[in-house]
């Protein structure tokens, strides 16, 4: 079913609603959707990469508006809506770790979950049972989800279609070794003042 799910959202890089696409699927994923906007983003940016960055753009507005629906999920109907989603997904121990997180370090765990691997969609939603401050979590979320998506894009935009198979395989690894060079370097400049 996932990969029919996968092929589906692919599908929409062949239309010329693929911008709408991409819009909606990012804002979904952000919430509630099992497929990664990325997917969608690589094979749109593939196609015209010169229009790398705005697809990007797009992108970025869209997970940030569906991190904001996650976000009211985890709020006002965790019992109702949040807790089921989680439990769909199987990601309900993901979602205790991330609360755990959010009660330890606030907003870097919203920038680490809004910039790796971990699902955006268990970040939101536990940011929003978490009460984390609204107005950081969305500034975080902007720049972490815009940093993510800018980083495909403008890899693509660079190296054209030949980076395709290179961002598949790599983009987790990538996006861990950033966030581990990020917080060793907010340390460093902590430390040193």
């Amino acid at each position: 079913m996932l990969r029919r799910l996968y092929d589906w959202v692919l599908h929409w890089a062949e239309t010329p609603y693929g911008s709408w696409a991409l819009a909606v699927l990012a804002f979904c994923e952000s919430s509630f959707f099992p497929i990664p906007p990325d997917v969608l983003l690589i094979a749109l940016a593939v196609s015209i990469p010169r229009k790398s960055f705005r697809y990007a753009v797009i992108c970025s507005i869209g997970s940030v508006l569906g991190g904001i629906l996650g976000y009211i999920l985890g709020l006002e109907f965790m019992e109702i809506a949040g807790r089921p989603i989680l439990e769909f997904y199987g990601v309900t121990d993901k979602y205790e770790q991330i609360r755990s997180l959010y009660n330890q370090y606030d907003v870097w765990a919203v920038g680490i979950a809004g910039f790796t691997p971990i699902p955006y969609k268990v970040a939101t939603i536990a940011a929003g049972a978490c009460k984390i401050n609204f107005l950081t979590f969305i500034l975080v979320s902007i720049l972490c989800r815009s940093a993510r998506f800018f980083l495909v894009g403008g890899l693509i935009y660079v190296f054209g279609a030949s980076i395709r198979s290179f961002i598949d395989r790599y983009l987790n690894l990538l996006t861990i070794i950033f966030v581990i060079f990020l917080i060793l370097g907010f340390i460093a400049v902590k430390w040193l003042f």
